[in-house]
């Protein structure tokens, strides 16, 4: 082994001291060892715990100011985990190594309940003399308590299920407040300490936390289903399967570079440095296809942006008040009455969309009536940048009587709209309003039929003809009135094509797609930059560009006239693509000294 090793051994060390927990802070610094340490300072009237307090040594060794009180990890802390206010029952948890000892204080002479069984029980005053029915706190209280490490929070937890009265609640709060010992500090939970404990106790990992947090705010069905598929371990488990693949195949460039001399190879550096460069490759892929879904994730959890665009009085303001159920925007037969954009958020059929109602879009014809004033202009303007923010454009047209018959306005200015979002890659619905003025349903599909005509780009099934004033009629005994019911289960087709998973097709199930929604803006960031040393080892493994397999590689034409690679240099691209996965979860880092070596030796040397 080289001597060079031991600097960088030392490092990660280091590193991983700093990321672990209090507990196992202890047990490393409480080796043996033959350096000599100072003395631990105790603060008077501090409460310590019988083990060594590693945060206050740490903090002595460094310039900074020390943790205050409430950053301990050996108290106990306790909180409402139920909303506040009035209930019928309230929760309140406590996790540390003081639940029996409160427990006892509470619920005094009465036996402790069988782990992970409710019972029922009196809490009394901690701090009464006796027993008795004045130091009563609630009479029929459920207690249940979880002996860890096979808790949320890794640590003991106690529960009270105490009626939800309000004053009964801040009884047994204040209660909790009077068990602190001299040697036993209990407090109030800071805000996420909770989570942050079951972190330091692997118990949950970041983005199990992240799903949590997406879990509790989840409105709709669809932002349900995102963040119960995030709350498994799926996404971590498959972050650190990169990360060991990355492991892996740093360990093989790492034996080239030590061993070289020393170990006879199969193959050529440059035939293996492009059997890595394969791995890689399929990796970069997956990491790819994780990073576009993510976006779609995105568009689950923080709703999907719909933009109504259409001429004035093309019907835009009454489809929203029909599809939100109310008088959201104000409907009235003169042009340029809506001059700025009316958002509503709605849960449609589980999808949480943000429907935007806009100006209509005309130009001036002619002078007098027709002139499109400043605001209103401005109000074309907002409009038409929306539609190219939005997810979906719903584009409004509508029937108008003429000399000839029904007919189909078409505005220029709303055509040319439609058009340039086509070319920005948009999903464009078309809605075709007032068809009650329409005599026959051979008629209508005449209209769709030209709606086509115009833009041919847009399938069939993207279009729908509908009656704003028929669906406002609420005696009519037609089943799906102005055929309200049909456009809306299109727009919802358009987002379920929205928000699919890409790379469907391969050789992994559709749940291993579907997780990928899980994905969240800080996963997804990582990622990217992950993908950033990724490219950045495939440019140093083939210099030249041209992306050789391993069997072109085995060509001496072809090994002789390429450029020298350095093969240490990419080997550091990939440290640091690992380092960002572990950087994802949370846990380890991108490969220590001992992991890439157990690597090197369990391929190259095994037997020698």
């Amino acid at each position: 082994m080289r001597k060079a090793i031991i600097p960088l051994r030392l490092r990660v060390y280091t590193r991983r001291i700093g990321g672990i927990n209090a507990k196992r802070q202890h047990e490393i610094l409480s080796l043996p060892c033959n350096v000599s340490t100072p003395a631990i300072p105790r603060t008077p009237n501090r409460a310590v715990g019988s083990h060594v307090n590693t945060r206050r040594f740490a903090s002595s060794l460094q310039p900074l100011p020390p943790k205050p009180e409430l950053d301990e990890e050996d108290s106990t802390i306790y909180a409402l985990s139920s909303a506040p206010g009035r209930a019928a029952i309230s929760v309140i948890r406590i996790s540390g190594p003081a639940c029996l000892r409160i427990y006892r204080a509470l619920c005094p002479r009465a036996p402790l309940p069988k782990p992970r069984t409710a019972a029922l029980r009196r809490l009394y005053d901690p701090q009464a003399s006796t027993a008795s029915e004045d130091s009563i706190l609630d009479a029929g209280a459920l207690v249940l308590y979880f002996p860890s490490p096979r808790t949320v929070t890794g640590e003991d937890v106690l529960e009270l299920h105490v009626h939800g009265g309000p004053a009964i609640v801040q009884a047994v709060l204040g209660a909790l407040a009077k068990c602190s010992t001299a040697d036993s500090v209990v407090r109030y939970a800071e805000p996420g300490e909770f989570t942050r404990r079951a972190f330091l106790n692997d118990r949950l990992d970041l983005p199990q936390i992240e799903a949590l947090g997406h879990t509790l705010a989840a409105e709709t069905e669809q932002q349900r289903r995102v963040a119960v598929r995030g709350n498994s371990d799926a996404l971590s488990k498959r972050y650190e399967s990169w990360r060991q693949a990355l492991l892996y195949a740093r360990g093989e460039l790492e034996a080239l570079i030590d061993f070289s001399e020393d170990q006879h190879f199969d193959e050529s550096p440059r035939e293996l440095m492009a059997s890595v460069a394969e791995q890689v490759r399929d990796l970069r892929r997956k990491i790819w296809l994780h990073v576009r879904n993510a976006s779609k994730g995105e568009l689950l959890r923080n709703g999907l942006r719909v933009a109504l665009l259409g001429a004035p009085n093309a019907g835009k303001s009454s489809l929203l008040n029909r599809v939100v159920g109310k008088e959201a925007a104000i409907v009235s037969t003169e042009a340029g009455t809506t001059r700025d954009i009316v958002d509503v958020g709605i849960d449609l059929g589980g999808w949480y969309c943000k429907l935007g109602d806009m100006a209509g879009l005309r130009s001036s014809r002619g002078g007098g009536t027709n002139v499109v004033g400043a605001v209103e202009q401005e109000g074309i303007r907002r409009a038409k940048a929306r539609a190219l923010e939005s997810d979906v454009v719903v584009s409004v047209f509508s029937v108008e009587e003429s000399t000839n018959g029904p007919r189909l306005a078409v505005e220029p200015e709303v055509v040319e709209a439609v058009q340039k979002c086509q070319e920005a890659g948009k999903y464009i619905v078309v809605a075709v309003n007032k068809t009650d003025l329409v005599p026959n349903e051979d008629a209508v599909r005449g209209l769709l039929t030209e709606i086509q005509n115009l833009f041919p780009g847009i399938p069939s099934s993207r279009i729908h003809a509908i009656s704003c004033k028929e669906a406002e009629n609420e005696s009519s005994q037609k089943e799906d009135p102005g055929n309200l019911q049909g456009f809306l289960q299109g727009l919802m087709s358009a987002f379920k094509e929205i928000a699919t998973p890409e790379g469907m097709e391969g050789e992994h199930d559709t749940s291993y797609w579907h997780d990928s929604l899980g994905v969240t803006h800080r996963q997804s960031t990582n990622l990217q930059r992950c993908l950033e040393h990724l490219d950045d080892f495939l440019s140093s493994a083939d210099p030249s560009g041209t992306q050789h397999s391993q069997e072109t590689f085995a060509d001496p034409a072809v090994a002789d006239g390429e450029e020298d690679v350095d093969i240490v240099t990419a080997a550091e691209h990939l440290r640091y693509a690992a380092d960002i996965l572990a950087r994802i979860t949370g846990r380890g880092e991108g490969g220590d000294v001992e992991d890439v070596l157990g690597v090197v030796f369990e391929k190259f040397c095994v037997g020698k």
